[in-house]
């Protein structure tokens, strides 16, 4: 039966949910708590962004290929996307509480670890390690929501965090390009170091535990696989976590092209790149809200991500035929608006599909967010690499790989989601035929 009586179908609420579950810990979401998810989902970002204006200083630094320095962003992608699927399950076995700061406290001795790194091998390393840790924030701080909150409501929340958590990306490289002024990459790590341990302390003092004993998974690793091959088996669910994971690698081929395209390509410095990732994140931060605050609850989940993915299609279509020449010889005032543009339909793209996809599975929040956020790291990681893999002086790579990506996102939605059928569910359980 859908949760406190309230009636789903796919991407729209015909009735709010009254209450957000039950329980002491899930009455405690004030504004405290709230900044202490947004902490949780602004650190991954933390960890890529404030580091991307160094890539050109650590490839001269470690006497290593851009190619190869590229793959230090792909191993903490790949180490955020694998530990979510053993963070995931374990917080759905034994509470949200310890999980997490158990995650933390690793992302912390690895983070440092980072700093001392004598090769790019070793960074590589390191940073595998700190994503395989850094994964505990990202998937505990989706399942507290969905412990929270279900329905419009948890969109909204979704946006909300978007909010808090895109501020990350606007300052990281901001703060990243000021530290290089006055030290070198490694400074970086000491700093993201600091800023763990006090979002570990904040954890600990603050964030209560959200998920009760009585509905907590009993069972290992065998149940943990059980749980996610039934949901794997929802198509419908499957459709949007491809769709997000999709969506995010476009976002990411963005993120690990962008330091060589601005800077290598188009002659910017790092501060100057620092300020247009700032303005493009902004951008996201704003069609968030957009969607938060006016879309939800007016316009069906679905359509709004429809809207949110036409847009990413259109942007990189337009990016790639700016930079095969199809226009010319283009500047990077062209390049930077359509990468604006790509940047702020994410804002419709990735709460949408997070709010649709776990409206499917209040039974198993935790796993359900491991896999939402394992499929997104793991084709944002695949993509990375490919965006260098025709040299640092042409970004056609990037342009061809977030079209595709695009393509296959919209497929995905339209095949899987089949959003226009708009079956009658309830949170979790799929109509028969869905």
């Amino acid at each position: 039966m859908p949760e406190s009586g309230q009636k789903t179908t796919q991407g729209h609420i015909t009735e709010r949910a009254p209450e957000p579950i039950a329980g002491p810990a899930a009455r405690r979401t004030g504004l405290l708590v709230t900044l202490v998810l947004g902490g949780l989902t602004a650190l991954p970002p933390l960890s890529m962004d404030m580091y991307l204006p160094a890539l050109p200083e650590v490839t001269g630094a470690l006497a290593a290929p851009a190619a190869t320095i590229q793959l230090t962003l792909t191993a903490c992608l790949a180490g955020m996307a694998l530990g979510q699927l053993v963070v995931g399950p374990m917080s759905d076995k034994w509470g949200r509480r310890r999980p997490l700061l158990i995650g933390m406290v690793v992302y912390v001795l690895a983070t440092a670890a980072c700093a001392f790194a004598p090769t790019a091998e070793t960074l590589i390393g390191f940073r595998l390690l700190q994503g395989l840790a850094g994964a505990a924030g990202i998937v505990i701080a989706r399942a507290v929501v969905r412990d929270l909150y279900d329905g419009v409501e948890m969109a909204r929340f979704f946006s909300t965090l978007m909010l808090i958590s895109g501020v990350a990306p606007i300052i990281a490289p901001l703060i990243g390009g000021q530290i290089l002024r006055i030290t070198d990459w490694r400074g970086v790590f000491h700093v993201l170091t600091v800023i763990g341990v006090l979002l570990t302390l904040v954890v600990w003092r603050f964030l209560g535990e959200t998920l009760p004993p009585e509905r907590r998974h009993e069972g290992g690793v065998g149940q943990a696989l059980r749980t996610m091959r039934g949901l794997l088996a929802d198509r419908v669910f499957a459709g949007y976590m491809l769709t997000g994971g999709l969506a995010f690698a476009a976002l990411f081929a963005y993120i690990s092209a962008s330091p060589f395209v601005v800077q290598e390509i188009y002659g910017a410095s790092p501060q100057t790149f620092s300020l247009l990732f700032g303005l493009n994140s902004i951008g996201l931060v704003a069609v968030g809200q957009i969607n938060g605050k006016l879309l939800v609850g007016r316009v069906s989940l679905d359509k709004a991500l429809g809207w949110g993915l036409g847009t990413i299609l259109v942007a990189a279509l337009a990016l790639l035929l700016m930079t095969s020449g199809a226009f010319g010889k283009v500047g990077l005032v062209p390049i930077a608006a359509g990468l604006f543009v790509l940047m702020s339909a994410m804002g419709l793209a990735m709460p949408n599909t997070n709010a649709l996809a776990l409206m499917r599975t209040p039974h198993a929040a935790g796993s359900a967010s491991a896999l939402l956020g394992t499929t997104s790291f793991l084709v944002g990681a695949v993509a990375s690499p490919l965006v260098g893999i025709a040299g640092e002086h042409t970004a056609v790579p990037m342009a061809v790989v977030q079209l595709t990506c695009a393509v296959l996102a919209l497929v995905c939605f339209l095949g899987l989601c089949r959003p226009w059928r708009a079956p009658a569910t309830t949170a979790g359980t799929p109509a028969a035929g869905a």
